[in-house]
């Protein structure tokens, strides 16, 4: 299935894409796409419904996040041995944990605002985990089974923010609509292999970043499993898995966004977001 939340920002309810691209909605059958809904359980009802006798959501009806309600939102960093390389870091022996805020969550294709005194607004395609069952001290073998589903995530930074005024690096990752997330989440059922899937990021029309996850240092796996050793994980949850090089920060000489600027990105079987930058 593919799951998304469309409508106000604030106001998104739960719908569904169906095959043809029809967007039905849920509304009358789940609150919204969080919690309870992506548990094994709440996912096998929601396979079960009727899609065709669900109400059509209008043409052009904007796409907010496909979770809602999002508890975690945690990142791995450096998690390609390519993109560590252009960032002059070393390869992580064991996954660098950051946090983002809940509140740089937006919809895929809202417009990206750079915060004032933001001097190096960066870009970072990633594949988005959404767990879907609680996950404490799961073993590798088993962490898969804790995954609701897959979806396509802008890890949008603030360079200067994060590396240059000191502490950690939620600083430069967290400010409003810093957090792309959608169109859709994709079940588990769907993704036949989260370790092999191409993604790309475009700007102004140039491709900077075309890569795969099969070049991730550790595997979604090995991440849940990992995680989980320090912290719970509960249905609803969002883990951001690095991204591949060709980041602003990593070009000769670096580049980095700007007001006017446009990026779309995608991943293979999980959609394509859009956005254009403005200055707050």
């Amino acid at each position: 299935m593919k799951l998304l939340r469309t409508g106000p920002a604030g106001q998104e309810r739960p719908a569904l894409l169906q095959d043809d691209g029809t967007i039905r909605d849920l509304s009358g059958i789940v609150d919204d796409i969080a919690g309870e809904t992506l548990t094994p359980e709440g996912l096998e009802r929601l396979r079960g419904v009727a899609a065709d006798d669900l109400p059509k959501v209008a043409d052009g009806t904007r796409i907010g996040p496909c979770v809602g309600r999002v508890g975690k939102f945690i990142c791995i960093g450096l998690n390609y041995a390519d993109h560590a390389e252009e960032s002059g870091m070393a390869v992580p022996e064991q996954p660098v944990i950051f946090m983002k805020a809940t509140s740089a969550i937006c919809g895929p294709d809202d417009d990206v605002i750079l915060p004032p005194g933001a001097e190096k607004g960066d870009w970072e395609v990633e594949l988005g985990v959404v767990i879907g069952k609680e996950a404490r001290n799961v073993s590798e073998a088993d962490a898969l089974d804790h995954v609701a589903g897959y979806c396509v995530i802008n890890d949008v930074s603030e360079r200067a923010f994060q590396l240059d005024h000191g502490g950690q690096w939620v600083k430069g990752k967290s400010a409003d609509t810093f957090g792309p997330t959608g169109p859709w989440l994709v079940t588990a059922d769907e993704v036949a292999d989260p370790s092999d899937l191409s993604m790309w990021l475009e700007l102004n029309g140039r491709r900077v970043q075309d890569g795969s996850t099969k070049t991730m240092v550790f595997g979604v796996a090995e991440i849940v499993s990992h995680l989980s050793r320090y912290m719970s994980l509960q249905p609803g949850d969002i883990i951001s898995t690095g991204t591949p090089p060709g980041v602003g920060l990593g070009m000769t000489p670096p580049t980095f966004l700007k007001a006017g600027d446009e990026m779309r990105l995608g991943i293979e079987g999980l959609g394509e977001q859009h956005q254009v930058v403005r200055q707050g």
